[in-house]
């Protein structure tokens, strides 16, 4: 009997442990320039994550400004050339990046591409470039000198030289096309990740959010300092941790202001972004660092769906009126402001 009983539990350990490894999968992959994961929670038809991903690459083929051949390469190689007739992917992820330039008058700008190569930040040879180096980069980014026509799906940047660069809500658009497709396989429950822009996809269990924690930006590799209880949102946070390098003793960050040419230095450390559509919460973080606390709220308040979280260097968290009862502290060197 005692044997019997063994092979019994046995058995049962065997069928939880295949039932929860078929619930419960992931899968890891450096893509779109970054370590990218999905993990989903319910069962998985075979293949699903080799869709996912194979997806992914297809939009790192379409978007990236660093590869030869994709949309991003063919529009700035015909920069004050010619029109350039894109992939839907672009033409969307475009509109939506020239929509937030708009809004911010010009800070978010896809056309900031010049700036990023004369800083080179995240790179080996990252650098502060000379006044004439800044001068010329500057003279070419500027939104308004982007023309797209969404009928046509025609792209001309007016000025030889011009450059796109749609880092700032390609990640979004990414995670927004990953969960619509696990919605198309009836998958109801899932974390998305790409590079830090999550989606948390469904309930953690009935009646409870997902719990997502917010990383210090004075140490992101310590504990979160605060999190955020979401469901069927996306998180995104700009912070000055996340690249960056060191010249004469002195700290450049990677979130550039098209105004002046500079990392911005309005007293803001990190913005994290809570919305229903990823690429809203992808083009705001940044936008809203840009614009500082007052006007950065004000433009998160102005978007359906989407809350933020505003830490500056003083410690001191400022939240729109939507996430700042739900935001739990962790680290005490943190608190909320009056």
């Amino acid at each position: 009997m005692k044997k019997a009983l063994s092979l019994i539990l046995a058995s049962l350990c065997a069928l939880i442990t295949v039932s929860c490894a078929n619930k419960d999968t992931s899968r890891t992959e450096y893509v779109l320039g970054t370590v990218c994961s999905v993990r989903i929670f319910d069962r998985a038809a075979p293949g699903t994550y080799d869709e996912l991903f194979a997806r992914l690459a297809e939009l790192e083929d379409i978007l990236s400004a660093n590869k030869d051949g994709t949309d991003l390469a063919r529009i700035n190689a015909a920069a004050g050339n010619k029109t350039v007739i894109a992939r839907q992917e672009t033409v969307t992820v475009l509109g939506e990046a020239l929509r937030f330039s708009a809004l911010t008058d010009g800070l978010l700008d896809p056309s900031v591409g010049p700036l990023v190569k004369a800083w080179n930040i995240g790179m080996e040879n990252a650098c502060v470039p000379s006044a004439a180096a800044l001068s010329s980069a500057l003279a070419l980014v500027d939104y308004r000198n982007v023309s797209l026509n969404p009928e046509t799906m025609e792209v001309y940047l007016q000025k030889p030289g011009m450059k796109l660069d749609l880092g700032a809500v390609a990640k979004g658009y990414a995670a927004d096309e990953l969960v619509s497709m696990l919605h198309e396989k009836g998958i109801r429950q899932a974390i998305v990740d790409l590079g830090g822009n999550i989606y948390a996809m469904g309930e953690k269990a009935p009646g409870k959010p997902w719990t997502i924690g917010i990383k210090d930006p004075k140490n992101a590799t310590g504990n979160p300092i605060m999190s955020v209880p979401v469901v069927n949102e996306s998180v995104v946070t700009s912070g000055i941790y996340e690249r960056f390098f060191e010249e004469n003793g002195k700290r450049y960050h990677h979130i550039l202001n098209p105004k002046t040419g500079f990392p911005e230095n309005n007293g803001l450390i990190s913005v994290s972004i809570i919305a229903t559509r990823s690429i809203d919460a992808d083009a705001l973080s940044t936008s809203a660092f840009l614009l500082g606390v007052k006007r950065g709220m004000s433009l998160v308040e102005s978007i359906d769906g989407a809350e933020g979280i505003f830490i500056d260097e003083n410690c001191i968290v400022h939240a729109t009126a939507g996430i700042r009862e739900k935001i739990k502290i962790l680290d005490e060197g943190y608190r909320l402001a009056d």
